[in-house]
């Protein structure tokens, strides 16, 4: 994978040696201050025991999560779309990567059919379809949503909702409701500790709803439900099912909400997100360019910018730039684009960890392709701070 513009080496301690020679005109004396050439990088299957695949949504577990539980801060989260079969929307599992070394190594032989060695934080006893709606409270709770089908195709799609887990992997609560939440696709939260502001993408129905809610040791309560944007092109989709509204970041210090957009194949911006209470539009286009071929997952790097995916399910699908990461600042300029794979469709869920600062592993990425999760160490360059944002 290309690096990207907020990538610079990390210090790393190495041994003494002598001189070593690149070339007849080039040496490199090294030192106790050696600085590593390779990033952070840890690559792992998200393959369960139970065969699932199709990962769709990542999520750090944040640092400040309570001890006790079965995952920790710093571990990374990953959902399930497909089952073993490889239908869509029929994936039950959420896996659990301690990003220390160790992997999870692929099945043998490939899936589909064959059980994996990824850990499983969690199954769903009753919806399928794990989607790229997943996230961490910070309080020790797991938030994912779904949409399921019966048979992987759109004919059997319906109505899905989103599923509070605890710290050990069991189900809370279910949230059901055909007007807020009919298919929750994506999701970020706006984490105040004792309450939070969880906002939706609905696939189906082409809006965004926010969810205000409280938060104790024990549970997790909506408060009230908003339809805060609306009319974002969602329409069934051959090869991705259904494209609608998928990724969202949101921007606390200025109440701006931003959604990609796969079927419109641009990046919007909702003012007053957090304090809406209504919908009416869509928000503002804040980016579209040559270089989006349908938009999936949307993240913040550390320097304010954003990052998207590429889910190459649009009429303008490249080939030659598939399955991409895409950078750019939150005025519209693009930065730099590093693809994840060189099949298409293989980029969904990224993540990133903007605290604390200097945090060994900071960017997560899913890979539909080989079925992986890959947790890169990345840190901003100094020049790429001063870019407009």
């Amino acid at each position: 994978m290309k690096s990207m513009a907020w990538l610079k080496t990390i210090p790393h301690t190495a041994l003494a040696a002598a001189a070593i020679v690149l070339s007849p005109a080039v040496t490199v004396q090294a030192g106790d201050d050696d600085i590593a050439f390779i990033p952070h990088l840890i690559v792992s299957s998200t393959v369960p025991a139970n065969g699932d695949l199709n990962p769709y949504g990542v999520a750090f577990v944040p640092p400040d999560f309570p001890a006790g539980g079965s995952i920790s801060p710093g571990d990374v989260l990953v959902s399930n779309f497909n089952n073993t079969s490889n239908l869509q929307g029929t994936g039950t599992t959420i896996i659990s990567l301690t990003p220390n070394g160790s992997v999870a190594p692929a099945p043998s032989p490939p899936p589909p059919g064959s059980p994996g060695s990824a850990v499983t934080f969690f199954t769903s006893p009753l919806q399928t379809g794990l989607s790229t709606a997943l996230g961490v409270l910070r309080a020790g709770f797991v938030l994912v949503g779904n949409v399921p089908t019966t048979d992987g195709t759109s004919n059997t799609i319906s109505n899905g909702s989103l599923q509070i887990i605890d710290s050990h992997g069991n189900l809370l609560t279910t949230l059901v409701d055909p007007n807020f939440l009919d298919s929750p696709w994506d999701l970020t939260i706006n984490d105040e500790g004792n309450q939070a502001q969880v906002f939706v993408s609905n696939v189906l129905s082409g809006t965004v709803s926010r969810l205000d809610v409280a938060i104790t040791a024990s549970n997790v309560t909506v408060l009230h439900k908003t339809a805060i944007a609306m009319g974002y092109t969602h329409q069934f989709n051959a090869a991705a099912l259904v494209l609608g509204p998928t990724g969202l970041a949101y921007d606390a210090a200025t109440d701006v909400l931003f959604v990609a957009s796969t079927a419109d194949n641009a990046i919007f911006a909702v003012p007053g997100a957090g304090k809406a209470t209504f919908a009416t539009t869509k928000g503002n286009v804040v980016f579209t360019d040559p270089h989006l071929i349908g938009p999936l997952a949307l993240a913040f790097t550390p320097s304010g910018h954003l990052l998207t995916t590429n889910g190459d399910a649009t009429q303008n699908a490249d080939p030659t730039h598939p399955s991409e990461v895409i950078e750019f600042t939150q005025s519209g300029k693009f930065i730099r684009e590093s693809n994840i794979d060189a099949a298409q469709g293989a980029a969904f869920g990224i993540t990133t960890k903007l605290f604390p600062q200097h945090a060994r592993f900071n960017f997560a990425a899913v890979n539909n392709d080989t079925n992986a999760v890959e947790v890169f160490g990345l840190q901003p360059q100094d020049d790429e701070l001063a870019l407009d944002r």
